[in-house]
């Protein structure tokens, strides 16, 4: 039997922002293939004259509908909006069997809403960070308050990490709890053919925010060239290339430091396949999507020791290091120089297929909702 699910998000790609929540798409694509799905999402556009605008088109055969209101400089008056954006689209849509929500923050009140009036019963996937221990003195009360009401009244709470999983234990929520990783599109993501490419080529590919330390990454590879000179640095994304740039142009280093805009899915997809190692410095992550993407290219990584990561990246497939730079730099020349015992490409593809390629977390997902449906 399939059910009518329909994805609810605190983030979603939009016309403001094209990439965030994009991990959130990607489930709900997963489940379309095992169910009937339609994402319904809702965010304030400070630009709009209207006060709500309505965008409904089919997006990789999901119907998705993102209702934008007209922002205001009142934080009240923008939740009550929201949440009419939030009725008012659904209106449109199919009566779902069940709703998936994602990420406990206060625009998910909606779907504690739809539990009330129509009995829809409701799960949410946890996947941000700010709900780590290393982060908790960042939130609010309030925020602790809405996240645990919302999570109370779930059928279950899905983090994508065990280590999200035992933060989230810790804050004492009173719900089922159970692990779905998020998920790769294996056959985009697909195993690169050997080559003997010259250079070897390091990638960083992320929205390059300060506590992803791009700055860092050109820093160890400007202090690697000293040493040596047969690899590459590329690095960009969905952020500010610009200050990037100035960097590499100050240490004369575009020869071997290449910079890149933000990319489409399948050109992150021949971004990993062209590179040999991935890397990412991060100061925390919950699960990082790309970690997974390259492995299910063949590529190996490099990687903080944070969050989730040592759950997916090993010494077979990559190297974990602390947040010090000085690590980071003597990582990439462990790997550039061959100094590692890393598994076969092929491995590394097959383990992402064997546990998070869209067929495994869409029967995840299928098994959980019809425990709560049956």
């Amino acid at each position: 039997m399939r059910y009518k699910i329909l994805f609810i998000s605190s983030w979603f790609p939009n016309k403001l922002e094209s990439t965030n929540g994009n991990f959130v798409q990607r489930h709900a694509e997963a489940v379309s293939h095992l169910h009937d799905v339609e994402v319904l999402h809702s965010i304030s556009d400070p630009g709009q004259k209207q006060t709500y605008l309505f965008d409904d088109q089919t997006v990789n055969e999901i119907r998705t509908l993102i209702v934008y209101y007209r922002k205001s400089n009142n934080p009240v008056l923008n939740f009550f909006r929201r949440m009419k954006a939030y009725k008012k689209g659904f209106s449109r849509l199919q009566k779902p069997d069940l709703v998936h929500a994602n990420v406990l923050q206060n625009s998910m009140l909606f779907a504690v809403y739809l539990k009330r009036k129509f009995k829809i019963p409701f799960v949410v996937t946890e996947h941000w960070s700010g709900f780590l221990k290393l982060n908790r003195n960042k939130l609010s009360k309030a925020q602790f308050f809405i996240a645990k009401m919302i999570a109370n009244k779930a059928e279950f709470v899905l983090p994508v990490s065990q280590y999200l999983l035992h933060d989230l234990k810790e804050l004492g929520l009173k719900t089922k709890f159970e692990v779905v990783g998020n998920v790769v599109d294996t056959d985009l993501f697909s195993l690169k053919s050997p080559t003997n490419q010259h250079p070897f080529k390091f990638l960083h590919i992320s929205n390059l925010v300060p506590l992803k330390n791009p700055d860092k990454i050109i820093g160890a590879a400007l202090k690697l060239r000293n040493k040596l000179d047969n690899f590459e640095l590329h690095i960009g994304g969905d952020g500010d290339v610009g200050k990037l740039n100035k960097i590499i142009g100050e240490n004369k280093a575009e020869s071997f430091i290449k910079t890149f805009p933000i990319l489409s899915l399948n050109e992150v997809a021949e971004k990993m396949r062209e590179s040999d190692c991935f890397v990412l410095f991060s100061e925390y992550e919950n699960f990082p999507c790309v970690l997974l993407e390259s492995l299910s290219t063949g590529t190996v990584v490099i990687a903080t020791g944070v969050g989730g990561i040592p759950e997916i990246i090993n010494d077979k497939n990559g190297v974990l290091i602390s947040n010090f730079e000085k690590e980071l730099y003597e990582a990439m020349k462990k790997v550039l120089l061959q100094e590692t015992n890393f598994d076969d490409p092929k491995k590394h593809h097959e383990y992402i297929v064997n546990y998070f390629s869209v067929k495994e977390i869409a029967q995840k997902f299928d098994e959980i909702y019809r425990q709560i449906l049956r």
